[in-house]
């Protein structure tokens, strides 16, 4: 989860001195000093945001708008997934693909309400700390002559989530509660120093119910005490976001998927619609699209699957999957010792022959062939509000 980056390096949030006041453990996470835990702990936190509210300081994502009427035609250019069709208010998960089909980044982009262009352009775009450099170029480069791309380095992010998180939120602002699963628009959220205009989407990376709301920096601190003030809610670091997004079967950029892996084998074609398939009337027209096709008719030699341990050891990152004899069959690409399902879980490539929900395999460890079977996911039940 650490970066190299010396701590002299790091980028702030700015909720960074509210992190040090609350004792968080602070790491360098994707070129920032991030919270990985507050001294209540991992396990509490992760606890506290499957049965009440947390509140996660997610500021180092990248935010930005696109402008202009072509924007979402231009937006499609790149990613296989329908934003053309992509209704005011509503929201959608997406990925950049490269020209052998493998992904560059995963992205949540919505549309914004009619009353709320004028500040968040046609298209809200958020991608991965790690990869916003490189996507806003991607961007510029690739549709910055159809559309104004504009990053938002002057908004914090924040994610309250859990089954309480709505009740919690909607003491800011009651219009809150009308919002459903992948739905967002602009709710000025009251806080001891004045009211907070904020992009807020009901949607998040735990399996829960729950928001992210958009804020401008200088109104961050204030609305996350609000929020922190509220009996519902507790703050949560990066370590228990790691267990909550494992457990929900979500994948993490740079651990689950990358330039060396596609949709397909992703395990991620539900956010492929049907209008950009093979035959759909917006079909292709993207990276790789030529790739992904032809997995998508065919199926591809490797698939994400998740994965139980049979045995108490939590079985990590990097570990081997191999069969009964040995034979090496793919890589655990994310694992813990999962808080909610008090099971080892993890994610990990295998051979299309291996990847049926029961298949047992191997995990080595420190020498020894730990049993693991391939089960479906989520490994713990998502709890979305769909209305």
């Amino acid at each position: 989860m650490s970066s190299a980056a010396p701590a002299a390096d790091l980028l702030q949030t700015p909720l960074h001195a509210l992190h040090l006041e609350l004792g968080a453990r602070m790491v360098p996470f994707a070129g920032y000093a991030m919270p990985v835990q507050y001294p209540a702990g991992l396990m509490a936190e992760h606890k506290q945001c499957r049965e009440a509210a947390a509140l996660f300081d997610v500021s180092h994502m990248g935010q930005l708008r696109l402008i202009g009427p072509d924007a979402a035609a231009a937006l499609e250019t790149l990613v296989p997934v329908d934003v053309v069709d992509l209704a005011a208010g509503k929201q959608r998960y997406a990925f950049f693909t490269d020209d052998q089909g493998g992904l560059l980044d995963d992205l949540m982009i919505t549309r914004p309400p009619a009353d709320a262009l004028d500040k968040f352009g046609d298209l809200f775009v958020v991608v991965n700390a790690g990869c916003k450099d490189a996507d806003i170029a991607h961007l510029k480069s690739k549709i910055g002559n159809r559309c104004e791309v504009r990053p938002l380095p002057e908004r914090a992010l924040l994610a309250l989530q859990g089954p309480k998180a709505a009740e919690a939120l909607a003491r800011l602002n009651p219009g809150v509660a009308a919002l459903t699963f992948m739905t967002g628009g602009v709710f000025t959220l009251s806080t001891s120093a004045g009211g907070a205009e904020c992009f807020v989407t009901r949607s998040g990376y735990t399996g829960e119910d729950g928001f992210e709301i958009s804020v401008h920096q200088d109104q961050a601190v204030a609305l996350a005490r609000e929020l922190l003030a509220q009996p519902e809610v507790k703050a949560a670091g990066l370590g228990a976001r790691d267990t909550l997004r494992l457990e929900g079967g979500m994948c993490l950029y740079g651990h689950d998927i990358d330039t060396t892996t596609t949709p397909v084998e992703a395990a991620l074609t539900w956010a492929i619609q049907k209008v950009r398939r093979a035959g759909g009337a917006r079909a292709g027209g993207y990276p790789g699209a030529a790739v992904i096709d032809a997995q998508l008719a065919e199926g591809a030699k490797r698939k994400r699957v998740g994965l139980v341990g049979l045995e108490r050891a939590p079985i990590r990152e990097g570990t081997k999957l191999v069969n009964a004899d040995g034979t090496e069959l793919g890589t655990v690409t994310s694992g813990t010792l999962g808080p909610t399902v008090n099971q080892p879980v993890a994610m990990g490539y295998l051979p299309a022959s291996h990847a049926a929900v029961g298949t047992e395999v191997f995990a080595e460890v420190r020498g020894k062939r730990l049993p693991m079977k391939v089960a479906a996911m989520p490994f713990a039940p998502h709890r979305y509000y769909r209305g």
